[in-house]
């Protein structure tokens, strides 16, 4: 699994569970929701992104192999 496709899959993740759970808890989960769609377009504006970080530092390659 490459960064990007881990960011991806993660991003998609985080909106499915904080929609669960604004269902299912409190609407105010959808504030995570708007977090991360908040993160994905200042990531594709800046070049950016916390998770990328992180799945790199945990050994994540940046491309296909």
């Amino acid at each position: 699994m490459t960064v990007n496709q881990a960011v991806t899959a993660f991003a998609g993740f985080m909106v499915l569970l904080s929609l669960a759970l604004a269902w299912s808890v409190s609407p105010y989960f959808l504030i995570l929701t708007a977090f991360v769609g908040a993160n994905l377009l200042q990531s594709a504006f800046t070049g950016i992104c916390p998770a990328a970080s992180i799945f790199r530092r945990l050994g994540l390659r940046d491309t296909a192999a």
